[in-house]
């Protein structure tokens, strides 16, 4: 489901007004040299990106991270380390509500599956090579490299 059932209820109490959200980008990597990376592409832009998704209300953000690459693409993964933590600028959706995240990206290993679009937020999945990657926003490649060059200390911005 694109949008969880908890933002909904709120949404209905104060419309469009500005949510703060915790929110995931599971950075999913195989390969014998980690050299591949899950992409999906999203269904609502057509934009490809790693997997992502909001935190529900005590969920702990590695858990959805696994969660959310099960629910979008059907891949089992494992958490490997929170790379980075960060806030991203203001955004509107294209419904008008307004949000801001505090993203928590992971590096994951990936274990199994082999993907597929699983749910109706993306509509393609797959391995990307890293040194061949489809055009995405800057902040996405952004991530994917702070992942991959993880050296064992959580980057914090």
């Amino acid at each position: 489901m694109p949008v969880p059932d908890f933002i909904l209820r709120l949404r209905e109490r104060i419309g469009t007004d500005p949510l703060w959200l915790p929110g995931v980008t599971a950075v999913v990597l195989r390969g014998d040299g980690r050299d591949e990376v899950l992409l999906v592409r999203r269904s609502d832009n057509g934009a490809w990106t790693p997997v992502t998704g909001i935190v529900d209300p005590g969920e702990h953000p590695a858990r959805t991270a696994v969660r959310e690459a099960a629910e979008e693409t059907g891949v089992e993964i494992e958490v490997e380390a929170l790379a980075w933590v960060s806030v991203t600028d203001p955004v509107v959706h294209v419904n008008g509500d307004r949000a801001q995240y505090l993203d928590h990206t992971f590096r994951c290993r990936y274990i199994s599956g082999e993907p597929y679009p699983a749910d109706d937020e993306s509509t393609a999945a797959g391995w990307f090579r890293l040194d061949d990657l489809p055009p995405m926003r800057e902040i996405y490649l952004e991530r994917i490299r702070t992942a991959v060059e993880h050296d064992g200390s959580t980057r914090l911005e």
